[in-house]
């Protein structure tokens, strides 16, 4: 989906009070996110995501109710137009400033101290988008590449299935970055919901982990985040495995816009090489 399409069918949804031409995109990725007055609206690639837009309304009411600092709904459901799940929010005020590692923790701490939602949250499955990524990847990248990353996503599959965890079990955020944290005048905000799941805690400290190994995110930074906290998620033994299955899925997720970008085969190869090589210290770019 490209951002001509993603406007059609904002369109065609008419969730807002002026021209979808007059929308300011702000994303796109698995979803085009666009910006206008006091709204934010997100356009899904496909038909299959509009289960998760559902739960992910459902997961910010119930953050609401919670009291925790999450963006709001300004819909209860998803709309489905042309074939694409459309989601409505309240936009947030202007950021005071970005978010970092510590304002992230703050907000891990108040998730992983949640109880269960009274609506089945669905395991966190890293893995799950791996071949619907590379099935748009299709002919734009090496079959023997795709091959090899599903064959990763096998083992990893089985290797985190049989993980031990330090921490207890419960929901996670999902995708644990700086970048899903809104800083406005009263404070840090979590966004970006959807990936939100009831697994191991250690789901969501893995992602910096790999983030100071993979994305250059200074050592520096990533101790405070590790003081905030309270635990070094590398002092686990099942850190690899978690690490690993997130670096195939993230691989994957690179190759779905290798067909009409080139920055992205470009990327999608810099990471499968490194994969391939067993090296980790390979630095990989923020796509």
């Amino acid at each position: 989906m490209d951002e001509a399409r993603a406007r059609d069918v904002l369109a065609a949804a008419k969730v807002l009070p002026g021209p979808a031409e007059d929308a300011r995109l702000i994303a796109l990725g698995e979803n085009a996110v666009f910006a206008a007055g006091e709204l934010v609206v997100k356009v899904g690639r496909d038909a299959e995501l509009l289960d998760r837009a559902r739960r992910e309304l459902d997961i910010a009411a119930w953050l609401a109710g919670a009291g925790v600092p999450a963006v709001r709904a300004a819909e209860p459901e998803p709309l489905l137009t042309e074939g694409h799940p459309v989601t409505v929010w309240h936009r947030l005020p202007d950021p005071v400033r970005p978010a970092g590692p510590r304002d992230l923790a703050g907000l891990l701490r108040t998730v992983h101290a949640l109880p269960a939602p009274p609506f089945a949250l669905p395991p966190r499955d890293l893995l799950d988008g791996v071949e619907r990524w590379l099935r748009l990847a299709g002919e734009a990248i090496d079959p023997g590449d795709a091959a090899f990353l599903r064959e990763r996503r096998d083992g990893f599959a089985a290797a985190a299935a049989a993980l031990t965890p330090r921490l207890p079990p419960g929901p996670i955020h999902g995708d644990a970055l700086p970048r899903n944290v809104h800083v406005g005048p009263d404070g840090p905000v979590l966004v970006d919901l959807e990936t939100f799941s009831a697994d191991l805690r250690e789901h969501d400290l893995v992602v910096m982990a790999l983030s100071r190994d993979r994305y250059g995110l200074p050592a520096e930074a990533y101790d405070s985040f590790v003081s905030a906290y309270g635990w070094d998620v590398r002092e686990w033994e099942g850190c690899p495995v978690l690490r690993g299955a997130r670096e195939t899925a993230s691989c994957a997720w690179v190759a779905q816009h290798a067909p009409a970008n080139p920055k992205a085969l470009s990327e999608f190869r810099r990471r499968v090489g490194s994969l391939r090589a067993g090296d980790e210290a390979v630095r990989w770019h923020p796509f």
